[in-house]
């Protein structure tokens, strides 16, 4: 199928991709378009900025993660009911392996630099010849200025790069406009009350700066069909844990556990006594260290996933969930908090990051993929069943932990890239 798309890049984080993908989602919707957006890479908190603003669920796309005919499917799947898809990059253009360019030029999706222009002048040109030239096969739809001073600093910009990029046009310098962040990244949707209106407010910035520009149309071929998933969890009964402790959970992982047959429910650590009839739980990251009081407090929560885990009943726990499950668990100020007390051992946020990148492991399950991304460290005295492998050479692993059946580590599994694996760590 063919339709309108944009692959939204920058040089380096923080320029501002998220902000503009999203508002160039709001913007479009408003002309009366059908917008699907994707998330290049592992990452949890743009998505839901994303999902906000475009009205429908964003996966990711990952080269590594979840393979070229995942992604393939996902985009032709997109291209079958969208008007227009925009993707949004990881990093710099050219930054990891595979970058972002990689998957852009794979599928043919024009790339929309975004850079931000709030210190520079005529080296705005200069950076955007370079990511324009490097690499020749790459599609290149042109360049966005972004937290730009003043209509002279915009007209400065753009006579930077004329003759050499298409110059899309400037967004202004707006506070209102700001997405808040924290130590892993944007807060989370959920918690910004005046999201919308921020969203807004960048839309209606990004319509004065790329008038009635049209992104170009693509061609998303149907590719192999993927493997069809076994019902091998039908009967069985997952309860997720999802609040704003626990929110770090990707889509896929829903639909893959759907595919596999499970029912799935879902429950708040924070706010529910009681757990769901269920026959395994799912813990996902998350922000447990801004909610020690809360999860401490809630001692039937927590006596009810002891229960769970005493009845040997399969539980997964990654990062934050992990977190959950130790002795107590201390944030980067020096608070501590009592948590479930399942695992033995404690943990204490940093105020520098601990470990970042994708990651693989093999299990007695089978192998999966997925990604670390964390300031917490952990002292756990057991002896770890597995040690994840990072893909980056330079990367250090995580450990895996069992104890009876809950399997707990820093490391977050992505189910696509082995179905079969999943359904052994939820099986009964």
């Amino acid at each position: 199928m063919t339709c309108q798309a944009l692959f939204i890049s920058a040089p380096a984080s923080g320029q501002g991709k998220t902000s503009v993908t999203a508002g160039l989602a709001r913007l479009y919707r408003a002309r009366g378009k059908k917008v699907r957006l994707f998330k290049t890479g592992p990452d949890f908190l743009d998505p839901m900025i994303l999902t906000r603003a475009s009205g429908s669920p964003v996966q990711q796309l990952d080269l590594w993660m979840g393979g070229e005919a995942q992604c393939r499917s996902l985009l032709h799947s997109a291209s079958m009911e969208a008007d227009l898809i925009l993707v949004e990059g990881v990093m710099g253009l050219f930054d990891g392996q595979p970058c972002s360019a990689d998957l852009a030029q794979l599928f043919q999706i024009p790339v929309l630099a975004v850079i931000d222009a709030s210190a520079m002048a005529e080296t705005f040109g200069a950076i955007a010849t370079g990511l324009r030239l490097f690499r020749s096969e790459l599609p290149f739809a042109g360049v966005l200025a972004n937290r730009v001073a003043s209509p002279g600093h915009a007209a400065m910009l753009a006579d930077s790069v004329k003759g050499r990029v298409p110059f899309l046009g400037s967004l202004y310098r707006d506070e209102a406009m700001a997405l808040p962040s924290r130590h892993l990244g944007l807060v989370q949707a959920g918690e910004l009350g005046d999201l919308d209106s921020r969203l807004e407010r960048i839309a209606s910035g990004l319509a004065a700066a790329i008038g009635d520009f049209e992104p170009p149309m693509v061609v998303f071929p149907q590719g192999d069909s993927l493997s069809a998933l076994s019902p091998s969890l039908k009967g069985c009964r997952i309860g997720i844990a999802r609040d704003d402790a626990f929110a770090f959970l990707y889509p896929a992982n829903i639909d893959i556990l759907v595919g596999l047959g499970a029912e799935l429910c879902f429950f708040s650590p924070l706010a529910d006594h009681a757990l769901p009839a269920v026959d395994a739980l799912y813990l996902p990251g998350g922000y447990p260290e801004l909610h020690l009081r809360a999860l401490e407090e809630n001692q039937p929560m927590r006596a009810a996933i002891q229960a769970h885990c005493a009845d040997n009943k399969p539980l997964l726990a990654e990062c934050g969930g992990m977190l959950y499950l130790l002795g107590q668990l201390s944030d980067a100020d020096g608070e501590t908090g009592q948590m479930a007390a399942i695992l033995p051992g404690t943990a204490v946020l940093g105020k520098r990051l601990a470990n970042l990148g994708l990651q693989s492991v093999d299990l007695p399950e089978g192998s999966l993929r997925g990604h670390t991304f964390h300031h917490a460290k952990a002292e756990i005295p057991l002896s770890p069943i597995a040690e994840t492998k990072a893909a980056r050479h330079h990367g250090k692993g995580e450990m895996v932990y069992r104890q009876n059946r809950v399997t707990a580590s820093f490391f977050h599994f992505y189910f696509p890239s082995n179905p079969d694996a999943v359904a052994g760590l939820f099986q009964p």
